[in-house]
């Protein structure tokens, strides 16, 4: 038993399982299909197409492998934009004065359209305000179907009937791109705007 590492193209990436379909460089006929992938590499370093480093337990196991570096392939295999950052966008009006009832969810799409944030991004970073008639509402802001919608992001109590309440931050998303907006302790009247996303 010897640990050999081999090239090959990347083919695919399953995040459910962290698993990889793999060609071998070496063999162009063996495709190798459920390798396991080192965790510190995601989704959006997972390009087909780059290039990668294929540690090998035992060379005559095929099966007892794990893929331990990806790296582009010429122009292939090249995120875009890079992983790991913040991008910023134009910022992108996507909650326009919408009427809220209070203790009513309503869920947004934050991802696509003219928004410039694309689909599988971690989180979003939001601009949002509110105002409402009652004193004392307030909103909330979570991924959606948030098993607690109050750990995440929150705006407002108003200490004035009318009054508006602004807030900015970093918001996660769920897989969707979607967030939940939740007001409470009376109507309101909300606003928010997307300029930038984690991937």
């Amino acid at each position: 038993m010897a640990l050999t590492i081999e090239r090959g193209i990347f083919q695919s990436f399953n995040s459910s399982t962290y698993t990889a379909t793999v060609l071998l460089i070496e063999a162009t006929s063996a495709t190798l299909i459920g390798v396991p992938i080192a965790t510190h590499i995601d989704g959006t370093s997972a390009q087909s197409g780059a290039l990668c480093a294929v540690l090998f337990f035992d060379e005559a196991n095929y099966t007892d492998a794990v893929v331990i570096a990806i790296y582009p392939n010429a122009t292939q295999g090249i995120p875009t934009p890079p992983p790991g950052r913040v991008v910023f966008v134009t910022g992108f009006q996507q909650v326009n004065a919408a009427a809220l009832t209070s203790g009513v969810t309503a869920t947004y799409t934050l991802t696509g359209g003219g928004s410039g944030i694309p689909g599988g991004v971690l989180g979003v970073l939001w601009k949002a305000y509110f105002t409402s008639p009652t004193v004392g509402a307030s909103v909330t802001l979570c991924p959606h179907a948030a098993a607690n919608n109050n750990a995440y992001a929150s705006i407002g109590n108003i200490q004035v009937a009318n009054q508006y309440a602004n807030a900015d931050g970093v918001l996660q998303v769920d897989a969707n791109g979607q967030i939940d907006v939740k007001p409470t302790g009376g109507n309101v009247t909300f606003t928010l705007y997307t300029y930038g996303y984690v991937i």
